[in-house]
């Protein structure tokens, strides 16, 4: 079996809920973790542990919250309020586990779907998504990593340019993939407002929305937006259903671009709002 399953954020005792109600095997499923593997939940070691052992039955990628934790452990960003990062800073695995993770993705294409944290801004190819996404994880894997992180925060530019290059380039397809919900019809990113899809600023509207979108037909699931919560269309699943808020952890059983089954747990809360 093929499951997509939503943000984790550290939550590892609903996670191995979950694995118990899907009867998880290594040997027979393939998991498709959508990013924010870890922070804000109570357990982020013991998850990115786990997440590791997994080995080749999981696919993981990275979202916001799991740079972050890359950004604060290089030196570029101090640990901030609410963030639960401390146990894999001190770990005597630390080594090991963050050379896991800068081994992960922004985006995966399988099972017919596209696959981010975030989202794919209405220029955006498939083909384009998946190769911008390459430029990054070349990165995250190389030696140059440590120097860009620094510069990896901020909200400009916040339009796609064939022309962009150096470090505005790679933050802008960091943020369009682990952070975008809105977007007017140019494509431009508002990163601020984080309310539900029904609290766009005027001109704005959700990225899955926007007119003209080249992704559009494809299949795509994504996270991140827990106050959207789970979203299911023929060609859109978001499965952030807020685990770390007292909500639900996610999977969907998926075959061929279509979702065949949602399984959740109960999440008991560990953060509040605000």
């Amino acid at each position: 079996m093929k499951y997509l399953i939503g943000d984790l954020q550290g939550c590892c005792d609903a996670l191995e809920r979950l694995l118990k109600k899907i009867d998880f095997s290594p040997s027979r499923d393939q998991l498709y973790f959508l990013g924010d593997l870890v922070n804000r939940g109570p357990a982020s070691l013991r998850t990115l542990r786990r997440l590791s052992g997994l080995g080749a039955a999981a696919t993981c990628l990275l979202g916001n919250h799991d740079l972050h934790l890359l950004a604060v452990a290089h030196g570029a960003r101090k640990v901030s309020k609410g963030d639960t990062l401390n146990d894999i800073l001190d770990a005597p695995d630390r080594p090991a586990l963050l050379d896991w993770l800068r081994q992960q993705r922004l985006a995966v294409q399988a099972q017919g779907w596209l696959m981010v944290h975030a989202g794919v801004l209405p220029d955006w190819s498939v083909a384009q998504t998946l190769s911008l996404a390459a430029e990054v994880e070349a990165l995250l894997r190389g030696p140059d990593l440590a120097e860009f992180l620094p510069q990896m925060y901020g909200n400009e530019p916040d339009r796609w340019s064939e022309d962009l290059r150096g470090p505005e380039r790679l933050r802008l397809i960091i943020n369009a993939l682990t952070r975008l919900r809105f977007c007017d019809a140019e494509g431009r990113m508002d990163l601020k407002t984080k309310g539900d899809s029904a609290s766009a600023p005027p001109g704005w509207l959700p990225w899955f929305d926007a007119p003209g979108r080249r992704s559009a037909g494809q299949p795509i699931a994504f996270g991140h937006w827990s106050t959207l919560g789970l979203l299911q269309r023929p060609d859109l699943l978001a499965l952030d259903t807020g685990c770390i808020w007292g909500g639900q952890l996610s999977a969907a059983r998926v075959e061929h671009g279509r979702c065949l089954e949602l399984i959740q747990v109960q999440c008991e809360q560990a953060q509040k709002p605000g």
